[in-house]
């Protein structure tokens, strides 16, 4: 016999009265919801250089220590517009200069050029230029709006699996907890002003699919369930559900969230974008499976009828008719 045993992490055999309390937590989700869209309306967002366009430098100091307010000062005596600092890593900066204005395309490219080599220039005694990127505003409205369909994209394909896969309550209902996970998650990125860049689009894409699988699975226990209790109250069979997945949600929730947590912390600013568009994903999603996405089932009338057992009862009772 191994010496060794397993150690539960969460109880097992919970019995929370998560339906009971629905109108709680969707209420709270809905008043997350509203708060999101009147940021976007009103504040927007912080769109990185991939959306708005301009130069995006990242620089090295060549001296123990890096000065941020001495580099904004040296900058913003070029006169090269809005120029934005930010310390980024050991002893590292960023530095995004806003799209140059010109006649068309071509000047404002040899614009930025001019305004990047200008910058590499002023702060080659004390600074080395590690990296250098540039977004022209033609590509950056492209980027921004293929960006929008790509999310629009994914969450019809998830919304056509999860009706294929359960019925079109089930996918209903997953489609709106999605939703609201993304929807919540970029209003975040409003309040805190994080920049929103294509990483961040990368991680709403990922957070939609890693949530979806939380959901479903809450979904097909909820399906097993429908056909094994026959008799069983909704209320009680969607509870009895979602405490028998409980465990596994949470703690799978958990495990990647410090995956995630140590790209947050030792990872560059580059990747902060990303790492907390995840974190906080992974936090609203299991929220949702768990206190959304099964009682909206209640509100679009999920029944036993299509699990099989009424029409397998029907074709029974027509099969004793006809030898009666």
């Amino acid at each position: 016999m191994s010496i060794f045993k397993g150690v539960d992490f969460f109880p097992h055999g919970t019995k929370w009265k998560i339906i009971e309390k629905r109108n709680i937590f969707v209420g709270i989700s809905w008043g997350l919801a509203l708060l999101s869209a009147v940021l976007l309306m009103t504040r927007g967002l912080n769109y990185g250089v991939d959306f708005k366009g301009g130069s995006l430098i990242e620089v090295q100091a060549k001296a123990p220590s890096i000065d941020v307010s001495s580099l904004r000062e040296t900058l913003n005596k070029l006169g090269f517009g809005e120029v934005q600092v930010q310390e980024s890593g050991v002893n590292g900066a960023l530095i995004r200069v806003a799209q140059q204005r010109a006649a068309d395309e071509a000047a404002e490219a040899k614009a930025q050029e001019a305004v990047n080599l200008k910058i590499k220039d002023a702060l080659a005694d004390k600074y080395e230029v590690r990296r250098t990127e540039v977004v022209g505003p033609a590509v950056s409205s492209e980027l921004k709006q293929t960006g929008v369909y790509a999310v629009i994209a994914a969450i019809l394909g998830i919304m056509l699996y999860v009706w294929f896969r359960f019925e079109w309550q089930f996918a209903v209902a997953a489609i709106v907890a999605l939703v609201h996970d993304v929807f919540i998650t970029v209003g975040m990125f409003s309040v805190l002003w994080y920049e929103f860049d294509l990483s961040v689009v990368a991680a709403l894409l990922t957070l939609a699919g890693y949530s979806i699988n939380d959901t479903v699975v809450v979904f097909d226990r909820i399906r097993e369930n429908l056909r094994k209790y026959k008799k069983l109250p909704l209320n009680d069979l969607l509870n009895l559900s979602i405490n028998e997945t409980l465990s596994r949600t949470v703690l799978t929730s958990l495990v990647t969230s410090l995956s995630v947590l140590a790209l947050y912390i030792f990872g560059t600013s580059v990747i902060h974008g990303f790492a907390f568009a995840m974190l906080f994903g992974i936090a609203i999603g299991t929220y949702s499976s768990i206190f959304v996405a099964s009682p909206l089932l209640l509100w679009f009338g999920v029944t036993r009828d299509w699990s099989g057992n009424a029409g397998a009862n029907t074709a029974a009772a027509a099969a004793n008719k006809g030898k009666a």
